[in-house]
């Protein structure tokens, strides 16, 4: 049976572009305050992921089934609703309690599965903290998927 495509890639769409066109003006500032701070933690330029994730960086997977594909190492996404930020958030790994207490220090937040964190608006978080979340995903990252060079 063929593997299905992975249908989020990297694309040539504009960052900037993108969160200038953001609907509502309080998730497009946040979006610019979030692409300031993944740029200043990770060093690197972000693409865009699909039509609506910020990524930077990006890390080759291949699971146990053979599915295999490319993402953005850490990202996130100025949903209508909520941000979408895509970070190492279970507590699970050699890092767990490091990153719990950040959760218990972070504000007000849902978490989804794997590393998906939903903050309706940065000012019910402490920026310091997820700065931190963005540094250990980063780090994390990093340490599971060595980049190539």
């Amino acid at each position: 049976m063929p593997m299905s495509d992975n249908k989020t890639k990297a694309t040539a769409v504009s960052v900037d572009a993108f969160i200038e066109a953001v609907d509502h003006p309080g998730k497009r500032e946040d979006a610019r305050v979030l692409d300031a701070m993944f740029r200043r933690v990770t060093g690197q330029e972000p693409a865009m992921w699909g039509p609506t994730i910020i990524g930077y960086g990006s890390y080759h997977y291949k699971y146990d089934s053979g599915r295999e594909g490319d993402m953005c190492r850490v990202g996130f996404s100025p949903r209508k609703a909520r941000h979408s930020l895509y970070l190492v958030c279970n507590c699970d790994g050699p890092r767990g309690s490091e990153v719990e207490a950040q959760l218990h220090r972070l504000g007000k937040y849902a978490q989804g599965n794997g590393g998906c964190l939903y903050v309706n608006k940065l000012a019910d978080v402490d920026l310091g903290v997820l700065e931190e979340m963005v540094a250990l995903s980063w780090d994390e990252m990093n340490r599971r998927y060595p980049p190539e060079g």
